[in-house]
């Protein structure tokens, strides 16, 4: 898997032009979260990050780190890394945002922590702390936002984001079908609340999901438990929510897909603020988003 991500970030810089790659979510493995095993969560590491000369956090002790750092550093792009991140007794789903010029700006915890058959993350990761959510200052590209899979079904991250000044929101992910109902089809749900993020705070969104079948074997036997068909269907945005660029479903036999799309971050930040969506918010009257019921008379 990891030679496999080495691959598509050779090619979106080689044959795209690529500024910025994003990968899925936990790409440096299979999707863990199926089930409850606690021998698993030893898959968590340490990000462990050390000073340089000027003081910048930039350097990790983690081993999968240091190969992309080295990896941004030689291909001049931005590597948001998602990774499963043991900090002493706690662990979280992170991703870590390497810049171009392979320093680490800083760690997000992914804040949202779903819990249902296939998905048993609460088992794993507890939710994030990050102040802020996870907005980073990149040398070249700007100010970049990135949140984790069920993060992207929450509109308050995305705001929240655009509210610190992201120009970019990313959205690495592992999502697929529905072991308890094979019926349920997601796909296109989920790329329509992502297109309303775009949509509604008017900047653009990349999101990166992993595709292909993993199947869980019953432990000591050779029974199948169950399975989860990761759709793919990554997808970036325009401001408008508009998908200008999309892989195809699960179905290709392409062991790496890559696609891309450019974006004028610059002119997108100019229709934003003509737009006045921000100048027209009125933050004095949302107490209820502080609740969880909606009564702000508590």
């Amino acid at each position: 898997l990891c030679l496999r991500a080495e691959q598509a970030i050779a090619t979106a810089v080689e044959e795209h032009g690529a500024h910025l790659v994003l990968l899925p979510e936990l790409w440096c493995g299979p999707y863990f979260c199926q089930s409850q095993q606690a021998c698993l969560q030893s898959l968590a590491d340490p990000i462990h990050t050390s000073d340089d000369n000027d003081g910048n956090d930039s350097t990790s002790q983690n081993i999968l780190l240091q190969r992309m750092q080295l990896l941004a550093k030689h291909y001049s792009v931005v590597l948001p890394i998602s990774l499963y991140e043991r900090c002493h007794n706690v662990l979280y789903n992170s991703v870590v945002m390497v810049d171009s010029n392979g320093a680490i700006l800083g760690t997000y915890r992914k804040t949202h922590i779903p819990d249902g058959p296939g998905y048993q993350e609460k088992f794993y990761f507890s939710p994030g702390d990050t102040v802020g959510m996870g907005v980073f200052d990149t040398q070249h590209l700007g100010r970049i936002g990135v949140a984790i899979c069920w993060d992207q079904w929450f509109p308050e991250t995305a705001r929240i984001l655009a509210l610190q000044g992201c120009e970019l929101l990313l959205y690495p992910t592992a999502i697929g079908s529905e072991p308890q109902d094979v019926t349920i089809q997601s796909s296109a749900h989920w790329q329509r609340v992502m297109q309303g993020h775009a949509a509604a705070n008017m900047i653009p969104v990349v999101a990166s999901n992993r595709f292909g079948t993993e199947i869980l074997m019953d432990h000591g036997a050779p029974n199948e438990v169950q399975r989860i068909h990761f759709y793919g269907k990554s997808f970036i945005t325009d401001n408008t929510g508009a998908i200008v660029a999309e892989a195809p479903d699960n179905t290709t036999e392409e062991p790496v897909m890559v696609i891309s799309s450019t974006l004028n971050l610059e002119q997108q930040r100019q229709e934003r603020l003509a737009w006045g969506l921000f100048r027209d918010r009125r933050p004095d009257l949302y107490h209820p988003l502080l609740t969880k019921d909606g009564n702000s008379q508590k």
